[in-house]
């Protein structure tokens, strides 16, 4: 979501926090802004929409100044505006934040009594104020913060600038990222280190309820109560040559082309092909007494989880329910001991999935994440972490981590499938061939006329007013996720649904105008792709317009009945039927978006890392 970046000590920081600021617009955002600290007063530039606005402003001012913080904002609380645009000062304080602050109106009616003055719509302006407030009676930093944060509910990231302490940047955390890079002779703050890749590899995580002083040469790091914490800086893998689009039009599609890498990588990393073994990470519970897996998380990581649903229950024999996470927490769900909890997250920063995580953890449950981050707040928090090898993804809709994510499940659900005697070493064998071979099955469908023919498709739905999407078993949990990409780069209404319920209501919006996604994979179990043409054969008897989606075999049998027709290889089993068909359904949302003029790295409205409820 928003994005901070901060330096300390350099005669180069509006160079370094525009730099760190672009790093993160795959956050996504509406304006931008940036501070600094010059002769003894805060220079604040702000801006409404893309950071090339808030660099031509900078370009028309001489900076004298080598402390400054620069923030990306993402509407919550007040429209986009230059005047809800962070940072926020009051006479003394002056602060970039992440995350919420539930109780604003509070404070703030509580702060004007004191004389406070507010400008904004946000939630975040009463925290210069609030700050303020607390370093009037204490004259320390520290003190300061720790006071104001005892008063806020809600979350929080955040970077302070104070009056008369030049070179120095304050920062504190409660649920909301916030790492320390250290450089030489200067020093940055940030929310998320690829803010900081061109800068330094050294960082510093601050955990939640820590506050810390950040000066060119020195970092000062401080629990609650105020005690000095030592933290020794984590040397982190460049991710400078990763975040780049290599020769791609855009993020989105470098990294749909990226998938069949990704499915290598992770075989690499967790399978032995030639001994037929699974390597996981050692788990710090006994897994083969799991009687039961409960999965959370949110979008696409969400259709993750169900997909696993499948794959657990058919590999393994183990029961599996699978929960939205913003809404896991408000129903009264019964803890077992036999239960093991699975959170999935590309950042794993995401905030209904982490509030849920604690929620389960105080409740004694065995925690086990599935990230692409392995030093995000979720990992810290679990009790063991597989992660996902997706590397860096930019473009704000997920392709390759979810391809990541259903793959580490996968192996998962096999692993537990070997050591509960559900399945034979021949079975297993079987599964990690299949999820072998997907890679090459992946890369046929970049294949130059298979990319000219999505695009034929694709420039046909481009006006089109709503879309559905229909399939059974795990393909109806691609047709979910097709769709949510779909709405996400196309503004376009697309809706998904199982097969089977489209007599159940939904068939009462077909007519000959509504494009029908059909998603029919002949696998071993041949009732259900006959039961799924038959659900298409419903939708054809009303005149919807079918864009089919199966292997050769498949559309043949039904090539008479549809308009359009998307060919992939042939499908060996239910890890494949998850993992190849999502990849031109990917592609076509990406075409029709780009024929219409979507910025497809950063849709409308939406944030790559959601860390608000």
């Amino acid at each position: 979501m928003c994005g901070i970046i901060g330096a300390v000590g350099s005669n180069r920081v509006s160079e370094i926090i525009i730099s760190g600021l672009k790093k993160l617009e795959y956050r996504g955002y509406d304006s931008a802004g940036i501070a600094f600290y010059e002769d003894k007063k805060f220079t604040i530039i702000k801006e409404e929409g893309k950071i090339i606005r808030l660099e031509n402003a900078l370009k028309k001012r001489k900076i004298n100044s080598n402390t400054g913080i620069g923030h990306t904002r993402w509407a919550t609380h007040g429209i986009p505006s230059r005047e809800n645009a962070h940072p926020h000062a009051s006479s003394q304080v002056c602060v970039v934040h992440n995350g919420i602050i539930e109780n604003y109106q509070d404070l703030k009616n509580k702060l004007s009594k004191f004389g406070s003055k507010f400008v904004s719509q946000t939630d975040t302006e009463v925290l210069p104020h609030l700050i303020e407030y607390y370093y009037a009676q204490e004259n320390d930093i520290i003190r300061s913060l720790i006071k104001a944060s005892s008063q806020i509910h809600g979350t929080f990231g955040i970077a302070v600038m104070f009056k008369n302490h030049e070179e120095v940047i304050a920062v504190a955390k409660k649920g909301s990222p916030i790492v320390i890079g250290i450089g030489e002779h200067e020093n940055y703050v940030a929310s998320d280190f690829y803010g900081l890749a061109d800068f330094t590899n050294q960082i510093i995580f601050l955990d939640d309820d820590e506050f810390g002083l950040i000066y060119k040469n020195r970092i000062e790091i401080y629990d609650k109560n105020g005690n000095e914490v030592k933290k020794i800086p984590k040397i982190l893998e460049s991710q400078k040559n990763q975040v780049t689009k290599n020769g791609f039009e855009h993020f989105m599609l470098k990294e749909i082309y990226e998938q069949p890498k990704v499915l290598e990588e992770t075989l690499q990393s967790y399978v032995d092909l030639a001994q037929n073994k699974i390597h996981l990470p050692n788990f710090s519970f006994d897994i083969s007494e799991v009687k039961k897996i409960t999965i959370v998380a949110c979008g696409t990581s969400y259709y993750a989880g169900m997909v696993a649903k499948y794959l657990f229950e058919q590999i393994a024999n183990i029961e599996v329910e699978v929960d939205i996470a913003s809404e896991f927490r408000y129903r009264k769900k019964p803890f077992s001991d036999g239960n093991l909890m699975i959170f999935i997250s590309q950042s794993g920063e995401t905030a209904d999935t982490l509030a849920s995580l604690k929620h389960a953890k105080q409740h004694h449950q065995k925690i086990l994440s599935i990230v692409n981050v392995p030093h995000s707040t979720m990992a810290q928090l679990s009790d063991s972490v597989i992660r996902t090898l997706a590397g860096p993804e930019i473009g704000v809709a997920s392709t390759k981590a979810y391809t990541a994510q259903v793959a580490v499940l996968a192996i998962l659900a096999i692993y537990l499938g070997k050591i509960n005697n559900s399945i034979s070493e021949q079975n297993q064998a079987q599964y990690l061939q299949e999820l072998a071979k997907s890679a090459n099955k992946m890369s046929q469908i970049f294949e130059d006329e298979s990319i000219r023919h999505l695009k034929k498709i694709a420039s046909k739905l481009t006006n089109s007013k709503q879309i559905l999407y229909i399939g059974r078993s795990i393909s109806s949990i691609t047709a979910f996720e097709s769709a949510l990409k779909f709405r996400e780069l196309t503004y376009i209404n697309a809706q998904a649904i199982q097969a089977g319920e489209l007599k159940h209501g939904t068939i009462a919006v077909i007519d000959k105008k509504m494009p029908v996604v059909v998603i029919a994979v002949r696998n071993n179990d041949n009732e259900i792709f006959e039961k799924t043409l038959s659900n298409a054969q419903e939708v054809n008897a009303r005149g919807g317009k079918i864009l089919f989606i199966s292997d050769k075999k498949g559309i043949e049998s039904f090539a008479k009945m549809a308009r359009n027709q998307i060919e992939i290889p042939e499908i060996e089993g239910v890890i494949q039927e998850a993992i190849i068909p999502i990849i031109p359904l990917q592609l076509l949302a990406y075409f029709v978006a780009l024929f219409k003029g979507h910025d497809v790295d950063q849709p409308r409205n939406l944030a790559k890392s959601v860390t608000v409820e």
